[in-house]
């Protein structure tokens, strides 16, 4: 499925809009290692807790980037997002400037009642900017598009992530 803004690009951002939407799945070959951190980060999440939350997150992220062989990336969690006239800002990534790791913010309360996002909003948000990183870092795209193959790998990497949980529809 090409999105509308696609009729804007030009042709070499075109290309690079293609290749990221032929690219359906993110098989995590450690994602089974990963799933005794989802429980907890439920449990972060829903106690509000900012330092515990990122922690998780980074392990999480870690995992994922070392399963897959690509370069790291922080992870920064705040915790009431930003906001204006545009909307909210749910995540952010920050790709790798000279020494330092590529950054992903991610925040974990709503702006206007400042409550805490629900799971799977939250996880989803932290893997949409994984994939970011992803697609700049494994494979080397040179823009990270919103294709609908981008939609995909990310939900491939939350039910890899999520299945043990996803069976015990526990979130």
């Amino acid at each position: 499925m090409v999105f509308s803004y696609y009729n804007r690009l030009k042709p070499v951002q075109k290309r690079i809009y293609r290749k990221s939407d032929a690219i359906h799945a993110v098989p995590l070959p450690n994602a089974a290692d990963l799933h005794h951190l989802i429980p907890p980060l439920v449990l972060a999440l829903k106690e509000g807790d900012v330092a515990r939350t990122e922690d998780l997150c980074g392990k999480l992220a870690t995992g994922i980037a070392s399963g897959l062989k690509a370069p790291p990336v922080r992870v920064k969690v705040l915790a009431a997002r930003p906001s204006a006239d545009w909307g909210e800002l749910h995540g952010l990534y920050v790709p790798a400037e000279g020494q330092a790791a590529a950054l992903i913010t991610v925040w974990m309360r709503t702006a206007q009642r400042r409550q805490v996002v629900a799971f799977r909003s939250f996880v989803r948000t932290l893997l949409h900017e994984i994939c970011h990183h992803l697609d700049y870092e494994l494979f080397m795209l040179e823009e990270s598009y919103h294709t609908d193959g981008f939609y995909k790998r990310e939900s491939s990497l939350f039910h890899q992530l999520t299945v043990q949980i996803e069976k015990q529809n526990s979130f």
